[in-house]
């Protein structure tokens, strides 16, 4: 492999760009995913305002979201997509599909660490006079915190795969790269380089996220 023939300068871009989606989609999905998470805990089976038609209507459209292959989900929402952000190309339009894609898939993880937390504590702060709201933010989501960040980490993995997927329509980072340079112009060595940078990526994301855990954790 020859490093005369890699355009250093367009890796670096397509680094910055997929920081840009990876980042502001994990934001956004933050955003909505946890407050969806909460409400699916919420209201599901013995919990606080246990309602069952409302949870298992949630859960459906949730399910479905989550069963959609992610490059199928990118294109059927480009009509959507166009419509919210102007365009579905580069590095704009790429974030709203990659919300839409994760942010289910989040809100399932918080919902899972949630139900992790022990029931007495729950019962403890009821017992104490608290409110629905004081319990969920002094007592449940203080207790599910290193969970919720084990959470983060694993979508914040996940946008960098879905990232590198939206490459196949011009999603720009280094997903594009790969696929313009190694796929459609057999140039594998810049191909193979954009695919070290991803596995690298994913390993800090990784190690960062442990770090953070056992930082929150209280076991």
């Amino acid at each position: 492999m020859s490093l005369e023939n890699i355009y250093w300068a367009d890796i670096a871009k397509g680094l910055l760009q997929t920081l840009a989606m990876v980042s502001g989609a994990l934001f956004l999905t933050v955003l909505i995913g946890l407050p969806l998470g909460v409400l699916l805990f919420l209201t599901g089976r013995k919990q606080m305002f246990d309602q069952p038609l409302f949870y298992g209507a949630l859960s459906v459209v949730i399910g479905v979201i989550r069963s959609l292959p992610f490059i199928i989900l990118l294109i059927v929402l480009m009509p959507v997509t166009v419509l919210v952000t102007g365009t579905s190309l580069g590095t704009r339009g790429v974030i709203f599909p990659l919300v839409v894609g994760t942010a289910p898939f989040f809100a399932r993880l918080v919902e899972t660490a949630l139900r992790e937390v022990d029931r007495g504590i729950i019962e403890a702060s009821e017992a104490m006079g608290a409110t629905t709201a004081q319990t969920m933010i002094r007592a449940v989501l203080p207790e599910a915190l290193p969970s919720l960040v084990a959470a983060v980490t694993v979508t914040a993995i996940v946008l960098v795969d879905y990232t590198a997927m939206s490459g196949a329509i011009g999603g720009g980072g280094l997903g594009d790269l790969a696929i313009r340079y190694g796929y459609q112009r057999f140039q594998t060595e810049i191909m193979l380089v954009c695919v070290g940078i991803l596995v690298i990526l994913v390993q800090l994301i990784q190690v960062s996220g442990n770090h953070l855990v056992i930082r929150f954790s209280r076991k």
